[in-house]
């Protein structure tokens, strides 16, 4: 089998051809220096060329706030590129693994989302996030969907990094507390998506590492598994304003990886253990 992975410079991208390489499956870890997905004839000639078994699509826009101000260009990236990504596939007659996002929801309520559940998307992110969907589905059969939320990785910048920076020079940070979801580490989602791309068991999943915090109760987390003594104040989402409006509710259902027989992600406190000792 042979995959091509797009977006090998972030996060998911990177572990996603480290699993690859661990597995000794032939891969191709690729960025916009290789092709701009943007660009529909690029992405059609880079990928009919290599002719690829499956494309892992990692490659997204998801500065969250700033695709406020940058619409065209977000959608660009999360919409029309998968879209472009999609039509390769159709004719290099390969699979594709297309990450979104719990984005896509309103994240109304305090249940978990199934993957069948209606959406609404409350920025543009998660909108675009949403279009890529839905122009994978009406382009292929052979996709994977796979859903997953507040993603951190060795490969990149992401909310961990961000307070063990701000500890260096604050005793205490303010952090939002009534938002709820779960971590996912990519060294973890990465074997998921490794085993789901040699199967034939297409559709929507959610993927997240197990168990549910707050964007406050994660940060305590990662500064007692640092031994940093940084106190951290709960503050609600109005008392932190941002330009893109966040879900309140990221809880999402895993029972779509149960059904298909896939093996759930571990406890996200585990994760947040060995990412810091990395």
């Amino acid at each position: 089998m042979k995959i091509l992975v797009t977006g090998v410079d972030g996060q998911l991208g990177y572990d996603v051809v480290k699993e690859l390489n661990r597995r000794k499956i032939e891969c191709l870890g690729v960025d916009i220096s290789d092709f701009d997905i943007k660009d529909e004839k690029a992405s059609h000639k880079f990928i009919v060329n290599y002719l690829p078994d499956a494309v892992i699509h990692c490659a997204a826009y998801t500065a969250v706030d700033k695709a406020e101000d940058n619409p065209d260009l977000c959608r660009a990236v999360n919409s029309e590129g998968p879209g472009n990504i999609a039509k390769a596939c159709k004719e290099a007659e390969a699979k594709m693994v297309y990450i979104s996002t719990d984005y896509v929801f309103p994240g109304d309520g305090n249940g978990y989302y199934e993957t069948d559940d209606l959406t609404g998307p409350l920025n543009v992110y998660g909108k675009t996030k949403l279009d890529g969907e839905l122009a994978v589905k009406a382009i292929l059969d052979h996709y994977f969907i796979v859903r997953t939320s507040w993603v951190f990785g060795v490969n990149g910048n992401n909310f961990i990094k961000t307070m063990l920076k701000l500890t260096e020079a604050r005793n205490e940070i303010s952090v939002v507390s009534d938002q709820i979801g779960s971590p996912t580490y990519t060294a973890d989602l990465a074997p998921l998506l490794c085993d789901m791309v040699v199967t034939d068991k297409y559709g929507t999943y959610h993927a997240t590492n197990e168990g549910i915090c707050s964007w406050a109760e994660l940060a305590e987390e990662v500064f007692k598994t640092a031994n940093r003594h940084t106190k951290v104040n709960h503050i609600t989402t109005e008392e932190y304003p941002t330009k893109a409006i966040r879900p309140k509710n990221s809880r999402l259902s895993k029972k779509s990886l149960d059904e298909a027989g896939f093996k759930r992600l571990p406890e996200w406190k585990n994760a947040i253990n060995r990412y810091l000792e990395i």
